[in-house]
């Protein structure tokens, strides 16, 4: 039986491609604000924590002294490894592990950031914790992640869907969740913005590779969900739906 770090290489380690080609990943208001957010930071060293395809690395690159790329897989890494030296950022080099046990020294990064891979972190306030020691004093963490509604009933469906297309998902948090976390580990949120997030659901299963399955089991419970679940997913005839997203600014 498979350790919950062995799911997560196992099942992003065959589909590392398809999250650089993935339109979700490699675009976004999110990456724009990025872009501007660190327009002014040639100075700064950055750590990209569970990096993925490595799509926040590209647009953070370009404007700062180092950027570690971290993940858990080592497939992912080899993706970042050769699109960087495509694109001639020669700044980003990358490092493998376990978001719950950063291998770096304390008060090593300007910032910590990381985008849509939080939701697969076994001990999200570990992590936390982590990345505060990292941080040096008057550091900055940006969280980007899909992010739960409040509403138990809304809350639920999207957990389960989640969880039966990716064997890796622990748990989409509320904003409210966040706070808390984040709070509880010396954090002061700075700011926040939450959007809604279009999934094409062919594209969306397709990515990860879900088993047919799983995939109708998918499409049962959404088709069959409470007309309060399916308004707020905006649920199309598809299966496609919209997904909340939150970026958090914390110091």
């Amino acid at each position: 039986m498979s350790s919950h770090a062995n799911k997560v290489k196992e099942q992003f380690g065959p589909v590392a491609n398809a999250y650089l080609s993935s339109t979700v990943h490699s675009q976004g208001a999110d990456l724009g604000a990025i872009t501007e957010k660190f327009s002014n930071a040639s100075s700064a060293t950055v750590l990209d924590l569970g990096c993925g395809a490595g799509h926040l690395s590209y647009a953070i690159a370009p404007h700062v002294k180092s950027t570690i790329a971290y993940d858990l897989s080592s497939e992912m890494l080899g993706i970042v490894s050769r699109e960087a030296e495509r694109r001639n950022l020669g700044n980003i080099t990358t490092k493998q592990g376990r978001a719950e046990e950063l291998p770096f020294e304390n008060a090593s990064f300007d910032w910590v950031c990381t985008r849509y891979s939080a939701h697969h972190w076994m001990e999200v306030r570990r992590a936390v914790e982590e990345v505060r020691r990292v941080l040096k004093p008057g550091g900055t963490l940006i969280v980007i992640d899909s992010c739960a509604p409040d509403n138990p009933l809304l809350d639920t469906h999207l957990q389960a869907i989640e969880l039966l297309r990716d064997g890796s998902h622990v748990r989409n948090y509320t904003l409210a969740e966040w706070s808390a976390m984040l709070e509880a580990h010396g954090f002061q949120i700075k700011a926040h913005n939450f959007w809604k997030l279009p999934l094409d659901f062919q594209a969306w299963i397709r990515r990860m590779n879900t088993a047919p399955v799983y995939v109708e089991a998918i499409r049962s419970l959404l088709q069959n969900a409470p007309v309060e679940v399916r308004n707020y997913y905006e649920v199309k005839e598809d299966g496609s739906f919209t997904l909340g997203a939150v970026f958090i600014e914390a110091s």
